[in-house]
């Protein structure tokens, strides 16, 4: 039987699923793989592609291969023939990587919350027993569709992955163990959202301890609560889930953290996305990483123009969001960094009010200060850094649908062919109109006498 790696060299890569980026690239012997050009077998010898819109990047560690998918359908048909389209798609992207790979965690993003049920029966048929960290998100996908997919694989010739339960997924390669953990799914049914929050916040830290973590080994997290901005007893939602997650930060020790982390004095907290819903859920998710590696370091990133979120004064919210800008992560050489959700917003105001252009300018360029080598140079690493070229890929949330258009617009100028979901969204604050969150990947810069 032949080799996975002696497959792709003997299949072709449909020019359809081509990758848009190669991040760290240490060329395909590592792998046996064959690179994609995009209209390279668009010839009679290449059947029509009955796949989804697909844009992915494949990132390579050392030995080990991650490829981060951006999946939309196109064919049309029910809800059931969009998501079997989008699942397929996924799969003939891993199949085309030269060795078996894993969904570890993907975010499916809905047009509608009665598609949750049919949606997780068509997941627990595709993936089985190796059922990714999964969430299930009511943000309708700006293109019109019923359902977009953003998902993480990893190559498992170099890696471990377990599927513990429906909660908790792990990782390990390298000396490395990743904690892909959820708080499940909460509904409003009673609860204020102070209670739901909080809970949702316990029911992470269990999840994280069924995994041999705890919550200060966190360096990311997802928040999407239904009908963000809307006002209850005369208070904002999501103002009460900064103040659930105050109090339930209070007693996590962040700056004592097992992985050795850069801080210089100031607070340290997980980046994170807060972000609405067109339900009143709360769906939560986070990643921990254990190491004991000694060339591991984390770096919590501010942005130089803008106010550390936790620093807002109180007329954005009686207890200010505890989070970091972004959290660089420091592996050997590798730099990986998680960006939170980022606006339009300069010191702590909003700008461009209603001018979705400016505002998606504004927060690619604030994206752009935070990742920059000068930044990382001023909070203490200063041979890291990235530009918007090192980003893996985004995911844009807009809060008109009629400003689709323009917002795309603006972020294929600025950062080019980039694996991205568009979705439609409330953001944290009524005036903003657009969020963006990221991941980039770069290594550290060698002294000029070793390059």
């Amino acid at each position: 039987m032949s080799s996975p790696a002696s497959l792709a060299k003997e299949t072709p890569i449909c020019y359809h699923l081509a990758p848009d980026k190669r991040l760290l690239d240490a060329g395909c012997a590592a792998h046996g793989c064959s690179h994609a050009v995009p209209g390279r077998f668009s010839g009679p010898d290449m059947p029509p592609c009955l796949m989804g819109v697909q844009h992915h990047t494949v990132i390579d560690l050392g030995k080990v291969r991650r490829v981060a998918m951006m999946v939309t359908p196109q064919c049309g048909g029910d809800f059931k023939d969009e998501a079997w389209e989008a699942l397929s798609t996924i799969r003939a992207i891993l199949r085309q990587q030269g060795e078996p790979m894993e969904v570890t965690m993907q975010t499916v993003f809905l047009r509608s919350r009665e598609d949750v049920p049919t949606a997780e029966l068509l997941f627990e048929a595709c993936y089985g027993e190796k059922m990714p960290l999964t969430l299930f998100v009511v943000q309708p996908p700006c293109e019109g569709r019923g359902i977009a997919i953003e998902a993480w694989a990893v190559g498992t010739t170099h890696a471990k992955v377990e599927h513990h339960d429906e909660h908790l997924v792990t990782v390990e390669y390298d000396g490395l163990r990743w904690i892909y953990a959820s708080g499940g799914s909460l509904h409003r049914e009673g609860r204020t959202a102070y209670d739901q929050s909080f809970e949702a916040f316990e029911n992470l830290q269990a999840a994280l301890r069924r995994g041999g973590a705890a919550f200060e080994d966190v360096v990311r997290t997802w928040l999407y609560q239904g009908c963000i901005t809307e006002e209850v007893d005369g208070v904002e939602r999501y103002r009460e889930l900064n103040r659930a997650r105050t109090d339930f930060f209070a007693g996590i020790p962040f700056d004592n953290r097992p992985v050795p982390t850069l801080h210089r004095g100031q607070a340290v907290y997980p980046a994170s996305t807060g972000i609405g819903t067109l339900c009143h859920g709360l769906i939560t998710a986070c990643m921990a990483l254990h190491t004991k590696r000694d060339d591991v370091f984390l770096l919590p990133l501010e942005n130089p123009l803008q106010t550390s979120a936790f620093d807002y004064p109180k007329e954005y919210s009686v207890k200010s969001p505890k989070f970091a800008r972004a959290m660089a992560v420091r592996t050997g050489e590798d730099v990986t960094i998680w960006i939170s959700g980022t606006a339009s917003i300069v010191n702590s105001e909003t700008v461009y009010k209603g001018d979705a252009v400016g505002q998606t300018e504004q927060t690619l360029t604030n994206i752009e200060k935070l990742i920059a080598p000068e930044n990382f140079a001023r909070l203490g690493w200063a041979d890291a850094g990235a530009t918007l070229a090192d980003l893996a890929k985004v995911h844009v949330y807009v809060k008109h649908a009629t400003d689709y258009e323009k917002v795309r617009a603006v972020c294929e100028r600025r950062l080019g062919r980039l694996p991205a979901i568009y979705a439609v969204a409330d953001v944290c604050r009524p005036d903003l109109l657009v969020e963006i969150e990221g991941v980039a990947f770069s290594r550290v810069r060698k002294p000029n006498s070793e390059a």
